[in-house]
């Protein structure tokens, strides 16, 4: 079953910006959140006309999950995909965190996609309804990062991911895409230089990592095609870190 209705996670920018254009042109209904209200207005302007909704929504906040969840489920009850993109990374050793700033990567990277998909499945499960789940890891998260919590919290999702997969079965799939090192991006932006080197250097097909190029693997996620898979991990890194 492809999905019609699908709600994306940090849609304003990187990754989520692009699977909200390719969703799109697949003809989905597409809700998106981001913190980023600047870029949620250009992205509006960008597909005008098209069945796209934006809302401010901080995933970190259980409060702000639920209120989005919430008119969401209300204005589209239909709803059958989620794709929990939204995510933070520092790209600073464990030492320099402090407390507040833990809380709030483990609250973007984590907390948020529990929350979230809680209520998408808790909207469809009791109607016994088919639906999917899409989560964004890293390769961070298989294989560690200079960034402790970033490699901690992608960690995370993996392991959501595969128990939600149980969980949800057997109405809603649930898969998690590792992304490698995915340029133009506020996150590659931050990744100190030997790691970024490092990332390169790993990688065993040539070209750089697009935004648009994880979206695609993200929206097969979400497609008919994809039909058997649940509980899987599928990689986006040209081969960097065999494993």
């Amino acid at each position: 079953m492809t999905v019609s209705t699908v709600i994306v996670t940090g849609g304003a920018s990187g990754v989520g910006r692009a699977l909200v254009k390719r969703l799109l042109d697949d003809g989905m209904t597409v809700i998106t959140c981001d913190i980023d209200e600047s870029g949620l207005k250009s992205l509006a302007e960008e597909h005008h006309g098209r069945p796209l909704e934006t809302h401010v929504c901080d995933v970190a906040s259980h409060d702000d999950c639920d209120a989005f969840m919430d008119r969401v489920i209300a204005a589209h009850p239909e709803v059958d995909g989620l794709v929990n993109n939204a995510g933070l990374y520092l790209g600073q050793p464990v030492w320099e965190y402090d407390d507040q700033t833990i809380d709030r990567v483990i609250g973007v990277n984590v907390k948020g996609p529990v929350w979230l998909s809680r209520r998408f499945a808790g909207h469809l499960l009791p109607a016994e309804r088919r639906g999917a789940i899409v989560n964004l890891a890293s390769v961070a998260g298989e294989v560690g990062s200079s960034d402790a919590l970033y490699g901690t919290v992608k960690a995370g999702v993996i392991g959501l991911t595969k128990s939600n997969a149980m969980n949800f079965a057997p109405y809603i799939r649930v898969n998690v895409v590792s992304p490698g090192l995915i340029v133009n991006t506020a996150i590659a932006d931050r990744i100190p230089g030997y790691r970024y080197a490092e990332y390169k250097r790993q990688e065993q097909l040539d070209g750089d990592i697009l935004p648009e190029y994880v979206a695609d693997v993200c929206a097969y996620l979400l497609s008919d095609a994809s039909r058997t898979l649940t509980g899987a991990l599928l990689r986006a890194d040209n081969g960097c870190y065999p494993r």
